[in-house]
Formats: C-alpha cells, sequence, structure tokens
C-alpha cells in the first residue's frame, strides 16, 4: 500500500520537475533568441545613424513607412514651428542619447511643411529643473519664429503605452510616452504624419531645448539572463536527482 502511494508521489514531483525544466530552457532560449535580434537591431540602428541625411519622405509615401524598416533614418527638410500648444514628454533617461541620461522631458511640437502637411517634431531635452509649465513654455516660444527653418533628425514612431504607464496631464500638456499621434488629437494639431522626427540640429544659442545625434547604447544582457535560465534548469534536475538517491540510501523505495 506505501508503496502505491509513494510511486504516484515519486512520479508526480518527476512531472513537476521536467514541467520546471522544461520553462527554464524555454526562457533560456527566448533570451537568446532576444540577444540574436537585438543584435540585428544594433547593427540597423548602427548603420541607419552613420548615413548622410535624406530628403523627408513625400506624403504619398507615408503610408508605407514601417518602424522596421525606417525607424532612425536620417532626413532633412525645411519647415515652420506652427504657432499651436507643445507638449512635454517625461523621460527617466534616453537609451540613445548619452547627454541625456537622466530625468527630464522631451519638447514635441508641430511643423508645416511647404507642401502644407503638418510633422511633429522632437525639438529635444529639457532638463528636469525645468518642470515648471511656465518655463518650458518660455523655453519653446523662442522656436516659434514663423519662419522657415532647416530641420535634421531622425525618423521615429509613436510608442504604445503599458500596463503601468501614468495619464498625461493635460493641465501641464505633460505625457508619458511618446504617442506623437495621441498628443496631436488632444492638443488640437490636425492631421499629422505617422512619424515623428527627433531633431538632431540646429540648437537654439542657449542649448534649451537639447537636440542632437543619437548613439545606439542599448543594454545586451541577454546572454547573462539566459545563463541564469539554464543553470535554474541544471539546478532543478540535480535537485530532483539528489532527492531520489537520497531516498533509495535511506531505504525508501520509489
Amino acid at each position: 500500500m506505501n508503496g502505491t502511494v509513494r510511486k504516484p508521489r515519486v512520479a508526480g514531483f518527476a512531472l513537476f520537475t521536467l514541467f520546471l525544466t522544461a520553462v527554464f530552457v524555454a526562457l533560456g532560449v527566448w533570451q537568446l533568441q532576444r540577444r540574436t535580434a537585438k543584435h540585428e537591431l544594433i547593427a540597423a540602428l548602427t548603420e541607419r545613424l552613420a548615413q548622410a541625411p535624406v530628403a523627408l519622405p513625400p506624403s504619398s509615401q507615408w503610408a508605407t513607412l514601417n518602424p522596421a524598416r525606417d525607424e532612425f533614418r536620417r532626413v532633412s527638410f525645411t519647415a515652420v514651428y506652427a504657432a499651436l500648444p507643445d507638449a512635454m514628454v517625461y523621460s527617466s533617461g534616453s537609451a540613445v542619447r548619452k547627454d541625456a541620461s537622466g530625468p527630464g522631458t522631451w519638447a514635441f511640437l508641430p511643423a508645416r511643411l511647404p507642401s502644407g502637411e503638418m510633422v511633429v517634431i522632437d525639438a529635444g531635452f529639457v532638463e528636469n529643473t525645468m518642470q515648471d509649465r511656465s518655463v518650458e513654455d518660455r523655453a519653446v516660444k523662442k522656436l516659434v519664429t514663423g519662419q522657415p527653418v532647416e530641420l535634421t533628425g531622425y525618423l521615429r514612431f509613436s510608442e504604445a503605452p503599458g500596463w503601468l504607464t501614468p495619464a498625461e496631464n493635460r493641465d501641464k500638456r505633460l505625457w508619458f510616452v511618446r504617442d506623437h499621434l495621441a498628443i496631436a488629437r488632444a492638443l488640437g494639431w490636425g492631421a499629422v504624419a505617422p512619424f515623428y522626427v527627433d531633431l538632431e540640429r540646429p540648437v537654439p544659442e542657449n542649448g534649451i531645448p537639447r537636440p542632437g545625434p543619437l548613439d545606439v547604447h542599448l543594454k545586451d544582457d541577454h546572454l547573462q539572463y539566459a545563463i541564469t535560465w539554464f543553470t535554474l534548469a541544471g539546478a532543478v534536475l540535480i535537485a530532483f536527482a539528489v532527492w531520489v538517491r537520497g531516498r533509495r540510501q535511506s531505504g525508501t523505495h520509489p
């Protein structure tokens, strides 16, 4: 009777061990796949950021643009900043701007192309010490001159908010995710391009907001995570083997 009870117990523990091992191995393989994808992304971004800027694609091509192929393409064009309310997007630090490693905000402004379409411009970084809305307004207002400006920057696409992303503060025109399409709808900017432009230059005389060149320094710790998951899988198997051996040595047979 006892042997009959013990067999299911050992079998159940063995199945549970195999399940945990399979999960840990799958997580390790997933991290290796993410590492490969990250390396491909870094290589692609490095290539795009090193290229000379090209003309902004015409609006007839906008529908064919996509992040996988076109994000971080360098472009140059002429536009006039529109006299409309700007928005600030909070950032705890940037993975592509070494000079924006601390908290602050990105200044988002609409600009009109000579052909009439509206493009959203991320005009640069505003330090965390300038979070008062009136200070931010003064910093951005000087950009809105009504005159055409030669702009060079990088094509970027909207980010989707996560589960923990705070809701925007409409009174302060403060967002917590770079969703330029949602910002445009909320602030009445009208129809805008499906991308926004992360500005590289020109830089204002006082450097506020602060645009700048992008540089790829994405975290690449997937191999470390993969080794951790594979180690856990091995530890589970070893623990099971030790447990079974202990039962046999104590005279308790499976």
